[in-house]
């Protein structure tokens, strides 16, 4: 079964969206296998966001990312993480449809509530670096 991972950003944490987000995952059937209250330190960023380091706009993101808690998750399901990237959106808010994370809830490209991997690689690269392997469940 495939598994992916999804982050609740400080600003969906900031506004409560976290239950609300949850609940759309398992109504969705995924099955959540871990999820870890944190903050991201600036090594995990530059760690997580390892594409975006040398960019111009990656010191913006790494303050932000920084900037409160976030709640990482390993959801469980069939084709999650194609599924997964469709609930939330387009990153860019004003391009995510009515209906899916980002449409409903962000409120810019910047803060846009969730990160969730692009790829089962990908997914697999991030699990690993927010979550030992006895971690999920």
């Amino acid at each position: 079964m495939e598994q992916t991972f999804i982050m609740i950003k400080p600003d969906g944490m900031r506004r409560g969206l976290a239950g609300e987000l949850m609940a759309r995952f398992e109504k969705r059937g995924f099955i959540l296998k871990a999820a870890k209250l944190m903050r991201v330190s600036p090594e995990l960023s530059k760690k997580h966001y390892a594409e975006h380091a040398d960019k111009p706009f990656y010191p913006g993101l790494e303050q932000f990312i920084t900037s409160g808690p976030v709640l990482a998750m390993v959801w469980q399901g069939h084709d999650v993480v194609r599924i997964a990237r469709a609930m939330m959106g387009a990153t860019d808010a004003a391009q995510a449809p009515s209906g899916t994370i980002r449409g409903d809830y962000s409120t810019s490209k910047s803060e846009n509530i969730i990160h969730g991997s692009d790829s089962v690689p990908s997914a697999q690269r991030e699990m690993a670096l927010f979550f030992a392997p006895g971690e999920l469940v």
